[in-house]
């Protein structure tokens, strides 16, 4: 989970603090009043390649986690399982990912920071 986290606070730690601060700050309305905020989090993330892989291998995982906090909303604690088999399924791609030659961004290299090198 490190990983994932270190990538994707890496490009868009600003998005995520914003979208963090309208769901402390709506407990019982987050899902309608933090949409925009979502939105952007999921622009920004879907530029890394890395993270579109998790998309799209965890893509199950994410969709339950997801329908768990809708149906949950005032008790987003009662979705920790679903939390975590997605974040488990994302460890592995990006596992996967960095043992290998991972596809990088032409703006900078974001496994540069985590002292990752992709095998030659």
């Amino acid at each position: 989970m490190q990983a994932v986290m270190e990538i994707t606070t890496k490009y868009c730690q600003k998005e995520i603090e914003e979208y963090g601060v309208c769901v402390a700050s709506h407990p019982a309305a987050w899902q309608q009043q933090c949409q925009d905020l979502k939105m952007k989090v999921a622009q920004c993330t879907s530029s890394h390649p890395v993270i579109r892989k998790i998309r799209t291998d965890c893509a199950g995982e994410f969709t339950e986690f997801e329908r768990c906090l809708q149906e949950n909303q005032a008790s987003a604690q009662t979705c920790y399982p679903h939390v975590t088999r997605f974040l488990t399924c994302a460890e592995s791609v990006v596992g996967k990912n960095v043992g290998n030659s991972v596809p990088q961004p032409t703006t900078e290299d974001p496994l540069s920071d985590l002292n990752v090198k992709p095998c030659n």
